[in-house]
């Protein structure tokens, strides 16, 4: 159960899509969006609140089946505070996965007993031949406040326009206002362009070509852009902010505070100008890669599920 939509085209749609995939041989997968009472051996549920009528609906008719409830950003740093139904789901989990390791010293103490961390993949890319003579960017994500694309645009605007640099945006509108202020950027500053929706597969082509992936998110629960840039290859620059420190880790030299326009330029001016500083990121991004292999994802999840099929009673 996902409330991303194949239309929607989010990390939460993708997800479930994928996990699909890897259960497939083990398990006869359905994606959708709620649970209006099918059969069911074993429930995932991705996002505690916007999944919980459907978990609740679950646990009153069929207590018997394993719910695994797979937590968000926006669960992890948003709405567990402050949503009574995001508790509850924690509460009729069987399991709780998060999708990097920083987020489980968000978890409710007494709920971490049953949390573990299943890291997403992508599939490896031969890493393409980057332009030389200068630093080419991209961000992927679509225009919201949690994205904070404005933190990005406004480092674009304190770089010196002689840097040899450019930056490509993609992702849908889903904020107007931030459509709009992409539009007028693009107007007035050539090194920017932003791009709109795309499809997935362009959007990774997009990311193995460009020397960085730019994440300036102040809100993460575990970022599959992320996973996709270290597979392909590409230097990942990221926001310091929970989700991300659990994908890249504590010590990885591209952070920069998050809301901090004038850091990221730094650090971007920084990679242009110096190969080393470059070359030191893809050492780091590098040291991370095997974490998300789609094997290792694989092996978690079914483990994970085959696991619950054999519970006493079941």
């Amino acid at each position: 159960m996902t409330p991303g939509t194949r239309e929607a085209n989010n990390g939460n749609w993708r997800t479930a899509r994928r996990w699909a995939g890897f259960l497939a041989g083990i398990a006869k997968p359905i994606v959708q969006t709620e649970w209006n009472g099918e059969p069911v051996d074993v429930a995932i549920a991705l996002h505690a609140r916007r999944s919980a009528a459907s978990i609740e609906r679950l646990k009153a008719r069929r207590p018997d089946v394993p719910l695994v409830l797979v937590l968000s950003g926006t669960d992890l740093y948003r709405d567990l505070p402050e949503s009574a139904e995001a508790r509850r789901s924690l509460e009729l989990a069987d399991r709780i996965v998060a999708l990097q390791d920083d987020a489980l010293s968000h978890v409710p103490r007494e709920h971490r007993g049953k949390c573990e961390v299943i890291y997403q993949s992508s599939p490896r890319l031969a890493a393409a031949r980057k332009p030389a003579g200068r630093l080419d960017c991209v961000a992927v994500g679509h225009l919201r406040e949690e994205k904070d694309p404005r933190t990005l645009w406004k480092a674009i605007a304190l770089l010196d326009p002689q840097l040899p640099l450019r930056v490509r945006h993609i992702g849908a509108p889903l904020d107007p206002v931030l459509g709009a202020e992409a539009r007028a950027l693009m107007a007035r500053d050539a090194r920017f362009r932003w791009s709109g929706a795309i499809p997935h597969g362009l959007a990774r082509a997009a990311i193995r070509n460009a020397h960085v992936l730019v994440h300036p998110s102040r809100m993460e629960g575990g970022a599959n852009v992320i996973v996709e840039a270290i597979t392909a290859g590409t230097c990942v620059v990221a926001s310091r902010v929970s989700g991300n420190v659990g994908m890249l880790g504590r010590s990885y030299p591209g952070y920069f505070e998050a809301g901090d326009a004038a850091g990221l330029a730094r650090l971007l001016a920084s990679l242009a100008e110096r190969p080393s500083a470059l070359a030191a990121l893809k050492r780091a991004c590098v040291a991370r890669r095997s974490l998300f292999a789609p094997a290792r994802e694989k092996r978690a999840l079914r483990t994970l599920v085959q696991g619950l099929l054999r519970r006493p009673g079941r």
